[in-house]
């Protein structure tokens, strides 16, 4: 029997893997082969990876309208394999907003528990980003290059808001209840997802994907123990807003870690 309580034959567990396997193509799966290759690409150099960088949040025009567009369009269609991950998932009386605990059920108890994620995840996550930037195992990274407009905080924040929806329905809330249907041990699906979830950020360096899979591990106990997926968006969310909007003051005041090469 399975975790859900359902004996599934061999075609359901075939379909369930393709699903699983479609779905992470679509989305976190794609950007992991892509971080794997970029990552290899950039150990090969002859630049050391201290005297790399990458770009986040890049500018798509010189023009504003049009790169607000492009901004909005975007983050937008990034957010189609979340759709299509709920979509699955709902069921007949049960939506999957409810399924994976990303509802109003119980606001402030997500709300408290996603502020005292982002507490025990945010502080250790920069000094590890410091660490690893003098160590010369993670490259500088530049969380914003949108140009200086009225609307660049605010497509920022919407920015963050996709990266923690796509990153905890689709690698927690969607795959932990997939993968639990599929009868895997709780912990080995919180190994192979935080595995996952610092897999897709190796383009960044080693020092982000130790940080990554240790916040896996501590965002998939929580999951399995609270079965909410609310407090990791909350949690996520706030993460991304302090890297994105933070990191021009950042650069200002400690160039040499967070400043480009």
């Amino acid at each position: 029997m399975t975790s859900a309580g359902i004996e599934r034959s061999r075609p359901e567990r075939a379909r369930l893997w393709w699903e699983i396997g479609i779905v992470l193509a679509l989305s976190v799966g794609a950007s992991a082969v892509y971080s794997i290759l970029t990552i290899i690409r950039r150990v090969a150099a002859e630049a050391a990876l201290a005297d790399q960088s990458a770009a986040l949040n890049t500018s798509q025009s010189t023009d504003e309208w049009v790169d607000l567009t492009y901004q909005l369009v975007g983050i937008a269609l990034g957010l189609a394999p979340v759709a299509l991950a709920l979509y699955l998932l709902w069921r007949p009386g049960v939506s999957a907003f409810s399924r994976v605990g990303l509802d109003l059920s119980r606001p402030a108890r997500d709300l408290g528990w996603g502020f005292a994620l982002f507490a025990i995840i945010g502080v250790p996550g920069i000094a590890l980003y410091a660490v690893g930037r003098m160590l010369g195992i993670t490259v500088a990274i530049q969380a914003s290059g949108l140009g200086d407009y009225w609307w660049s905080i605010p497509v920022l924040v919407l920015s963050a808001l996709r990266a923690a929806l796509v990153e905890e329905i689709i690698v927690v809330g969607y795959l932990f209840t997939r993968l639990r249907e599929l009868a895997w041990n709780r912990w080995v699906i919180i190994g192979a997802a935080a595995v996952l979830r610092g897999s897709y950020h190796l383009y960044q360096g080693f020092g982000p994907f130790i940080g990554n899979v240790a916040m896996g591990v501590v965002f998939g106990w929580m999951y399995t123990r609270f079965g909410r997926v609310a407090p990791l968006v909350v949690a996520h969310l706030l993460l991304d807003i302090v890297s994105f909007v933070g990191y021009p003051i950042a650069v200002a005041l400690f160039p040499g870690i967070f400043g480009t090469a």
